[in-house]
């Protein structure tokens, strides 16, 4: 497989991985030192793979999610780095019946350890957010 396919398979187990809550596979697409950054949709950075997936666990563990992601643009800048932005929609109902549904796009960096791509970094920047409260409120 060339390595724009394996970056487009990591990024469709991201997707695939949070919305089915399989985190154990998900930690793997990440390096250990990952650093992402979430300040663009009003987020946080988390510095750590095991820190962010500790946040991420806490964040949506209990949320239904629905992850898309379109229209990579992916650069190889060496036999062992990537960038990539991704155009992203996802869809997230709370179990309160809260929902949200947002529309932006994910600017990433990959690094090839042990053979395998993995996302370096990862900033998510949406550009609209639609938000619905939940049932009664």
């Amino acid at each position: 497989m060339d390595d724009l396919e394996a970056i487009k398979q990591l990024k469709a187990r991201y997707c695939r991985t949070m919305d089915t809550k399989d985190w154990v596979a998900m930690r793997e697409v990440f390096t250990d030192d990952v650093t992402v950054t979430g300040t663009g949709s009003g987020g946080r950075v988390t510095r750590g793979a095991d820190e962010f997936m500790a946040f991420l666990v806490k964040l949506i563990g209990e949320v239904s999610t629905v992850h898309h992601c379109h229209t990579p643009e992916i650069e190889i800048t060496s036999p062992t780095s990537a960038t990539g932005i991704w155009a992203m929609e996802d869809m997230l109902r709370f179990p309160d019946g809260r929902e949200l549904h947002g529309y932006g796009h994910y600017h990433e960096t990959y690094e090839k350890l042990d053979g395998r791509w993995r996302i370096a970094s990862l900033d998510l920047i949406r550009l609209r957010v639609d938000e619905s409260p939940a049932p009664g409120s």
